[in-house]
């Protein structure tokens, strides 16, 4: 078993592709349960995020898990896989440790150092365990990265403007608006992303802000605690939407919704009863919560994930990231010692379990030959060939430890397996990920499958 990473993000494909295969909060669970209930798969937890869907499994072979994730991604985004495999991305083994612990630290983010990837993180570990989807391997891994992520953040300085895709919209927004101080704004969902864009408006100085929520309760409960800080805020019905527009400076939405909330008519009959003050829309939904006819609109500009993706990749990372990628591979280099270290644990076990069987098999002899021995020598005897044997086995058991924690280090359990003549099924290998330079990583779905149907090609032939 191997850790395996199928994805697609703002590096890897447009907007609009994201889209296709963005997951909502309500088709997670069914995802998950396809997943571990497909040949291949042994766990699974799902990433989704405003600029990424990605899936971490613990697989039993690299194409016969690649071939299940693609599958699932297939059904649910409605395309075939040759319409994804140019923007799929997948990674195995050490190179899918290495790409989560990236992704923890912020490093692999639309704007790189945001903290945010770490709640999302740990929403979509917890979720898969509610769900019963993630064991031991998927649990350790997930900890793991989240505890990198955070010695990331703590360490250095990637993080010190404390950016986000929120934080960079509301930039855009600032600039075209000529400031937010005063300003009234709408914002169009209450979740997460809703709260934190919240607080970027409080802390700009926004005059008023309207909340319109699918669940009335959560959107009045923002509002309230937005109004405990002293913000003027009220809610909205999303049926009203284009009277809570007509009064709006700035509009924000991230509702997660599958079709687009804001829609050209609402917004068109909001403009039919406003005066001229420009409109600014920021569309952070995945698929998009503001239909794209709205950008076409006189004296409306929208900021969308599109956008934002074109405005950033320009972006390039600086001395505080370099740092963070030391770090990253610091840790992966740790973390793959202590799983391959782990590996040769079962059978260091069964030959401490062989030599005990044999100690004993040959007391039991000595007794045989030797019945008058009287019990204080008997005691005597058996604890110093107890020793001998304890001895012996100390060092070699001990180096076969660091040994195998070294890249390649596997074969050593395989040796010992050999040389002792020990029960492959009691020296069991842990199924944990390990790096080994012959394993896939960082490369398109497409390239893996062609190298797939080469591979079985040549075994054909």
């Amino acid at each position: 078993m191997n850790l395996l990473t199928v994805g697609i993000s703002h590096h890897s494909a447009p907007v609009r592709v994201l889209e296709r295969v963005a997951i909502s909060g309500g088709d997670i669970n069914k995802i998950l349960d396809e997943l571990v209930l497909r040949e291949h798969i042994a766990e699974a937890f799902v990433i989704s995020t405003c600029n990424r869907v990605e899936i971490y499994a613990l697989a039993e072979t690299f194409h016969g898990g690649l071939d299940d994730v693609t599958a699932v991604l297939s059904r649910h985004s409605g395309a075939e896989v040759s319409e994804l495999a140019d923007h799929l991305y997948v990674y195995y083994a050490g190179a899918a440790v290495e790409h989560l612990f990236s992704v923890s630290s912020g490093l692999d983010s639309m704007v790189v150092g945001e903290a945010q990837i770490l709640g999302q993180l740990r929403q979509a570990y917890g979720t898969a365990d509610e769900r019963g989807t993630v064991g031991k391997t998927l649990h350790e891994l997930a900890q793991q990265a989240l505890r990198v992520g955070k010695r990331v953040h703590s360490e250095t300085g990637i993080d010190n403007e404390g950016a986000s895709v929120v934080s960079e919209a509301l930039a855009d927004a600032e600039i075209a608006l000529d400031g937010l101080a005063g300003k009234n704004a709408l914002l169009v969902g209450a979740g997460s992303m809703g709260g934190l864009t919240a607080a970027q408006l409080k802390r700009a100085g926004i005059g008023r802000i309207v909340i319109a929520n699918r669940t009335a309760a959560n959107g009045e409960r923002l509002a309230e605690s937005l109004r405990a800080d002293g913000v003027d805020a009220g809610t909205a019905d999303l049926s009203g939407l284009a009277e809570a527009i007509a009064a709006a400076d700035l509009v924000v939405a991230c509702t997660g919704a599958v079709g687009a909330v804001v829609t050209e008519d609402v917004v068109s009959a909001a403009l039919t009863v406003r005066d001229d003050r420009p409109l600014l829309c920021c569309d952070l939904g995945l698929p998009r919560d503001i239909a794209a006819e709205v950008g076409d609109l006189p004296g409306v500009t929208v900021v969308d994930l599109a956008s934002l993706q074109q405005r950033l990749s320009a972006k390039q990372g600086g001395n505080e990231s370099d740092r963070a990628a030391e770090i990253v591979a610091e840790e992966v280099r740790g973390y793959l010692a202590a799983q391959r270290s782990a590996e040769v644990t079962p059978t260091v076990t069964a030959l401490r379990k062989r030599a005990a069987e044999v100690v004993d098999s040959e007391l039991l002899r000595l007794d045989s030959r030797l019945p008058d021995i009287d019990a204080p020598t008997r005691e005597e005897l058996s604890r110093t060939v107890r020793r001998v044997v304890d001895k012996l086995l100390h060092s070699p058991t001990v180096r076969v430890k660091q040994l195998a924690s070294q890249p390649g280090g596997s074969g050593y359990a395989d040796a010992l397996r050999e040389l002792f003549e020990l029960d492959p099924q009691t020296a069991a290998v842990i199924g944990t990920p390990q790096a080994e330079e012959n394993l896939p990583g960082g490369v398109t779905v497409a390239q893996a499958l062609l190298r797939g149907r080469a591979e079985q090609d040549g075994e054909d032939r």
